[in-house]
């Protein structure tokens, strides 16, 4: 039996976090929760997680930083990001390419659309 595989939730809204969580494990991973950048990156690091559910706006670190610290270090390149934003701007998703993230979700989002974006980066792996 494999391991369930592990995703961070980095994001300072409690509730959304919560929503996230719940339909995560629903789907059979285990969830690791940071609430600003400083946390995400790192658990990143220590736990080491199979994708990573990444807010742009964030206290302390922002989502670009973290994602561009992240996908800068051998060690953690490989792991997926899933940019999460209530930012829809093209400048904003071009910003999100240019430090590497994998996938760029916009709020309100549909759950659903997560979990296949997030079943299919894992595959590739």
């Amino acid at each position: 039996m494999s391991h369930s595989r592990k995703i961070l939730i980095v994001d300072d809204e409690a509730d959304l976090v919560e929503v996230i969580k719940i339909r995560l494990e629903a789907a059979g991973f285990s969830t690791i929760i940071a609430h600003d950048g400083q946390e995400g990156l790192n658990k990143a690091r220590k736990d080491n997680p199979d994708l990573i559910i990444l807010d742009l706006m964030l206290p302390k670190i922002d989502g670009y930083k973290v994602c561009a610290m992240l996908k800068r270090d051998q060690r953690y390149m490989k792991i997926p990001i899933v940019m999460l934003t209530a930012r829809a701007q093209e400048s904003d998703m071009k910003l999100s390419k240019e430090v590497g993230a994998d996938a760029y979700i916009t709020k309100p989002f549909e759950p659903q659309a997560l979990l296949g974006k997030i079943e299919e980066l894992l595959k590739t792996q």
